[in-house]
């Protein structure tokens, strides 16, 4: 498939223009015209970057790529060898960061959703032009400790669980990665509970004072499965090879 032609179906799949990001979305560093066999990971670091090598990739499709707002421009250390190790090998580097938390069937918080037997409702903001927080419902009420267990044992990795009191979850509101912040969102919505990746320190007393249960499940934990997702659609939908490698991280 040729590079350019993968870029503009992943540019217009994930409809990128809607969104005021962090990092430029779409291709970053170009390699050779030519894709045959991806690799997608969560994050474009050095671990990922020596595995596609490995694997003979021709791309590299990631969630964090590189160039974020308010960082350095200057190539240098730890950028310096990652680009270097791109150009080296002649693999491209694509990367979507909002648009893929958003997308409503292979983006993160859709997976997330369908991985933990979620009932997606709809975004959490509907005025919201590029909203990536969703609301929905879980089938029958379970408790904050037996809920937790379930995202323990999908996530393979233990929650943290901060207790809005002593209601079920039923009610639930999610946002992959740092999106801590919407915790008053989900509150104003009616969510009794409150999942993302990260845990800032206001957000445990603005939990515990508001009736609202809190969810620390992992920033890389829960943004694992949107950009697996987008990679087996590319090799459903043009016969490339694709593998996804999991980096991991504890965070």
């Amino acid at each position: 498939m040729n590079l350019y032609t993968l870029e503009t179906y992943l540019n217009k799949l994930l409809n990128i223009g809607k969104f005021r990001d962090y990092a430029p979305n779409g291709l970053q560093v170009e390699g050779r015209a030519e894709v045959t066999r991806i690799v997608t990971g969560v994050t474009a670091s050095q671990a990922l970057l020596d595995a596609a090598v490995e694997y003979g990739a021709d791309a590299v499709l990631v969630h964090h790529g590189y160039f974020w707002k308010g960082e350095s421009p200057v190539i240098r250390g730890m950028k310096k060898q990652r680009i270097a190790t791109l150009i080296q090998h002649d693999i491209s580097l694509l990367g979507y960061h909002l648009p893929l938390d958003a997308h409503p069937e292979l983006g993160n918080n859709a997976q997330l959703a369908m991985l933990l037997g979620i009932r997606n409702e709809g975004v959490m903001d509907e005025r919201e032009l590029q909203s990536v927080g969703n609301i929905g419902s879980v089938s029958e009420p379970v408790s904050l400790a037996d809920f937790g267990q379930q995202v323990a044992t999908a996530l393979a990795r233990e929650p943290l669980l901060i207790a809005g009191g002593e209601h079920p979850v039923q009610r639930i509101a999610w946002c992959t990665g740092g999106a801590q912040g919407y915790i008053q969102q989900a509150f104003e919505l009616g969510a009794d509970t409150y999942l993302s990746g990260e845990i800032s320190e206001h957000t445990v007393h603005f939990a515990r004072e508001n009736g609202i249960h809190y969810i620390a499940a992992g920033h890389h934990a829960t943004e694992r499965y949107g950009i697996k997702a987008l990679g087996k659609h590319l090799a459903d939908e043009f016969g490339l090879e694709h593998r996804f490698i999991d980096i991991n991280n504890p965070v």
